[in-house]
């Protein structure tokens, strides 16, 4: 036990929960397009979008391991708090709106005649955001990751 406690006083618990819960989240997107698509891609371990959101599971995972480490009524914690919001907010409004809004514009564009100067524009980026199912399932994940990370290193 004595062990764990030296190992959770050199970690910066808060910051490896989250880095762990981007890195499953991302590593879940790649698997999940093999499964659902029968293919590798890469891409999926940057891309924006999909399910889970990464964004989501990673401030979700900071904020409940601030609230862990330092209690909840903590100012770290409230800025952790309100900055997994801003970024969940975002997540599923702005981002995905302008995902949408990209998709419209390639269509306009693909239509274009082939002598219109904009007929050679290279396509927007459409899966920007994510849905409600999407943000709420990186939640669980980064609520899992912190909970994980602080039973594998003990009270800290």
């Amino acid at each position: 036990m004595e062990t764990a406690a030296s190992a959770a006083r050199l970690v910066n618990y808060p910051l490896v929960a989250a880095l762990l819960a981007f890195a499953v989240a991302q590593s879940s997107k790649f698997f999940t397009t093999w499964f659902k698509d029968g293919r590798w891609d890469a891409r999926q371990f940057i891309a924006s979008g999909g399910m889970p959101s990464s964004h989501s599971a990673t401030v979700t995972a900071l904020a409940v391991a601030v609230a862990i480490q330092e209690g909840f009524h903590s100012a770290t914690f409230a800025t952790a708090l309100v900055f997994a919001c801003v970024v969940m907010h975002d997540a599923f409004g702005v981002r995905l709106h302008a995902g949408k809004q990209a998709e419209v514009l390639n269509q306009i564009v693909y239509e274009l005649p082939e002598e219109h100067p904009l007929s050679e524009t290279k396509p927007l980026r459409e899966i920007l955001g994510h849905t409600v199912p999407q943000v709420v399932a990186g939640c669980i994940l980064g609520v899992l990751m912190a909970a994980v990370m602080h039973l594998s290193l003990g009270s800290s």
